[in-house]
């Protein structure tokens, strides 16, 4: 690419109906910014339980695998005649509930069945009220505001199928 094309403005000349969100991502009529605002605040948060919903995951598959490999430790340290201590240790931890009562599916199960679906509930219904059940209104609005109208990648939403891309 040549300097010139380097400092030269970003082309406009896609028509404005083909360079702004869709439909799905624009505010019905009526909707104030703070309404906005305290939307995008409740989708934040719903992505941070989806995270902390991905950690409960990743522990419960983790805590899975230490169970498997301690089961397997139990059985070398008995081949190399230490039976007594994996006699021990495998009363003691192999298989055992993490919480009272509960293996990591359990856990999982009841976050998922609970405090998750809850949340997600609460988000849509939230949403379909306010908004039409409209998402991302706040993230598509400040993508209007961040994004360099016209320039290449920062198109306001996906080229069409078919669209040649030429960087």
């Amino acid at each position: 690419m040549t300097d010139a094309e380097l400092t030269a403005p970003p082309s406009t000349s896609s028509p404005a109906s083909d360079d702004g969100p869709d439909p799905a991502h624009l505010r019905p009529d009526g909707v104030d910014d703070a309404t906005v605002a305290a939307l995008g605040k409740l989708s934040e948060a719903l992505e941070v339980v989806e995270q902390a919903r991905g950690e409960l995951y990743a522990f419960h598959r983790l805590t899975g695998r230490a169970d498997l490999a301690l089961g397997d430790a139990v059985e070398q340290l008995r081949t190399a005649g230490h039976v007594e201590l994996a006699e021990g240790i495998e009363r003691e931890l192999v298989g055992r509930n993490v919480i009272e009562g509960r293996w990591t599916f359990q856990i999982v199960e009841d976050y998922d069945d609970g405090y998750w679906a809850a949340f997600r509930r609460w988000e849509q219904i939230a949403r379909d009220q306010l908004v039409s059940g409209r998402r991302h209104l706040a993230e598509a609005e400040m993508k209007e505001q961040r994004r360099t109208h016209g320039a290449r990648h920062h198109e306001a939403r996906p080229r069409e199928a078919g669209t040649a891309d030429s960087d």
